[in-house]
């Protein structure tokens, strides 16, 4: 696989001004009747930087996502991308924007190659279809048709379509959902390469992995509100000590012995919101072992995950998605196949 990434086209342009957010949204609010689906919420992303959006299932992130791109109009609050409105001027950004759905928006007889020539055809400075192939590793698969790809396959491909435009902006939801430890490498081979020659990328996913291997900044979204932002360093900036023990412990006894403050964060995982300490250390296995519970995997500070479960908590299980109905439908809308 070639190390080059697609090229970006410099940011800028009518409508944003050098040095200006290539992303950036105001006070959103997206409702569906009487459900508050994204409340307030307020974010940016600069040229060359990725930014994750974490949240549970029902948080508000593709209502955001979709504002963003947009596919949906905000009840309230603004949304800008490279300076511009994403609905009053989407036949412009659409030329400088990839999306990549999670699934679906590709005719189900055509392989790799042909789609990519014509995706490509919408374009007045495409990408190379061939190197597009190559990047994401599918030459092998190039007259395949969608429907017979592998669920890693489709993945791959999306992203090359998402890319082909050369795009200034990238909105990817989900980008390693169901690819093998081969293509996760590939992935983020590209997202890296995008970020280096000036792409903004806008990273949607669940996966905690990703976020702390790609994303220069992150924003945790919960209850349609932006619950917590900022670089990695920055949210795991909180004293803490987490260890892995039996779930359903007596935190409040536990919180006594140690002085501190203990929650369990998902059943089994806990956390002491204190400085690490030989001291906390002893206690915290003096404690345990006389309750015969065994201590396992203990940390000194906070990981992306422990900042996350720390705000969503419980919320972090998966919702049903019919809660909201903006939620998890990207990949059914059909939307992946843009026309011009």
């Amino acid at each position: 696989m070639p190390a080059a990434a697609p090229s970006a086209r410099t940011v800028g342009g009518p409508g944003a001004a050098s040095g200006s957010p290539a992303i950036e949204c105001e006070n959103l609010v997206v409702r569906y009747g009487p459900l508050t689906a994204v409340d307030g919420l307020s974010l940016r992303a600069m040229a060359g930087e990725v930014l994750a959006l974490l949240g549970p299932n029902g948080a508000g992130k593709t209502s955001t996502v979709e504002s963003l791109e947009g596919y949906r109009r905000p009840s309230a609050g603004t949304v800008r991308v490279l300076g511009l409105d994403p609905r009053a001027d989407h036949r412009v950004l659409s030329r400088r924007t990839g999306v990549m759905l999670q699934g679906g928006g590709v005719y189900p007889m055509l392989g790799p190659r042909r789609v990519l020539r014509l995706f490509a055809a919408y374009y007045d400075e495409p990408e190379d279809p061939a190197a597009l192939l190559e990047l994401v590793a599918l030459e092998e698969a190039a007259e395949t048709p969608w429907r017979h790809l592998s669920g890693g396959q489709q993945q791959r491909l999306s992203l090359a379509l998402a890319l082909v435009g050369r795009p200034d902006v990238v909105f990817l939801d989900e980008p390693t959902a169901g690819v093998d430890p081969q293509g996760r490498i590939a992935i983020r081979d590209v997202i890296t390469g995008l970020r280096n020659r000036g792409a903004c990328v806008l990273l949607s996913t669940h996966e905690m992995g990703e976020a702390e291997r790609l994303a220069d900044r992150v924003v945790i979204i919960h209850r349609g509100r932006a619950a917590a932002s900022g670089t990695q360093a920055e949210l795991a900036a909180s004293p803490a000590v987490s260890f892995g023990a039996p779930p359903g412990l007596d935190i409040t006894d536990l919180a006594t012995v140690l002085g501190a403050p203990v929650s369990e964060h998902s059943p089994g995982r806990y956390e002491v919101a204190a400085v690490s300490s030989p001291q906390l250390t002893a206690a915290l296995a003096s404690w345990l072992a006389a309750r015969d519970a065994p201590l396992s995997d203990l940390r000194t500070g906070r990981s992306l995950e422990d900042t996350y479960l720390s705000i969503v908590g419980e919320a972090a299980t998966e919702t049903d998605s019919s809660a909201n109905p903006g939620v998890e439908r990207r990949g059914r809308s059909g939307r992946g196949r843009r026309t011009r």
